[in-house]
């Protein structure tokens, strides 16, 4: 497998103030953006009163926003991405997150792209066992800060993997505001393994996750291998970063996906198998954003996913 993470690569073990993503920052956290806006607004004493939390859990919407991809941050100030505009306006496709296609691309660039959530990424496309313990988590990213001459202390990293749990398992039994309730852990990625203290990830078709969204996730995981003419399926299943790995498919499921992406590209993309090389092969380039509209067609509420 190939290695993703070296000494150039951009990462980040905090920001978050120890709070996973909850449910209603996203939409929060846009609406304060606007057109744009100072990037200390969430950093001011006011923003307890505006955003109805605590200052530190307002920097970590900040956070969480700018890691989701709906807003972006340059020169000291906070826009709207066009995706988020897309997304998250009130004529959106979907302003208060009520649909299993925001999570998934919220997930996507959490755990799709190390330069905000390292561990979330690291997790999900470094680790070759299915199950893990999060003591072995932290002790393989500290190797490879060290190995990378990254600079994170031990306990940073130790909370860092405590919020990536936190927000991706739902935890049976206990009582949560819907409010604050994780908003990954509705996808159910990970769930707590039968050894006690012991985690693991849910492979699977994953029936919630649009195929607008899975092309979406590929259009921008082959602009990151510099945009050949042709992705091998073995790529596209199990490459650091591919969207099998992120979103944790079986090998199965991302082929039904590639064989029907030549009618959702409208012949962008051709699935090939010829002699015992499958790939996907790129036509012409399509707008990616274009997928976004069509994942929200038949795209589930979010109850429907638990």
């Amino acid at each position: 497998m190939r290695k993703t993470l070296h000494s150039t690569t951009r990462v980040q073990f905090a920001g978050h103030e120890t709070f996973p993503l909850r449910l209603l920052w996203l939409k929060k956290a846009f609406d304060a953006v606007g057109t744009g806006t100072p990037s200390a607004t969430f950093q001011e004493q006011s923003a307890i009163s505006r955003f109805g939390v605590g200052r530190n859990m307002a920097v970590s919407m900040k956070y969480w926003a700018i890691a989701s991809r709906f807003i972006q941050e340059k020169d000291r100030t906070l826009f709207p991405t066009a995706l988020g505009r897309l997304i998250l306006a009130d004529d959106g496709f979907d302003p208060f997150l009520e649909r299993s296609a925001t999570i998934w691309l919220a997930h996507w660039a959490i755990a799709g792209d190390p330069a905000f959530t390292t561990t979330a990424y690291f997790a999900f496309n470094e680790l070759s066992a299915i199950e893990f313990d999060p003591s072995t988590l932290v002790h393989q990213l500290e190797a490879e800060v060290g190995e990378n001459g990254w600079r994170a202390t031990h306990g940073t990293i130790k909370r860092d993997v405590e919020v990536f749990l936190r927000g991706y398992v739902r935890r049976p039994g206990t009582q949560i505001d819907d409010a604050a309730e994780p908003l990954l852990a509705e996808l159910n990625l990970i769930r707590e393994a039968r050894f006690g203290g012991w985690y693991e990830f849910v492979h699977g078709p994953k029936p919630s996750l649009p195929d607008g969204v899975f092309a979406y996730a590929l259009s921008e995981f082959w602009e990151r291998q510099g945009g050949p003419t042709a992705l091998t399926a073995e790529r596209i299943c199990y490459e650091p970063g591919s969207p099998g790995r992120v979103f944790k498919l079986d090998e199965d499921s991302v082929i039904t996906r590639l064989m029907a992406l030549e009618a959702l590209t409208m012949g962008a993309w051709i699935w090939t198998d010829t002699a015992g090389l499958r790939q996907v092969q790129r036509v012409r380039d399509p707008e990616p954003l274009d997928f976004i509209a069509g994942s929200y067609q038949g795209s589930p509420a979010m109850g429907a996913l638990s």
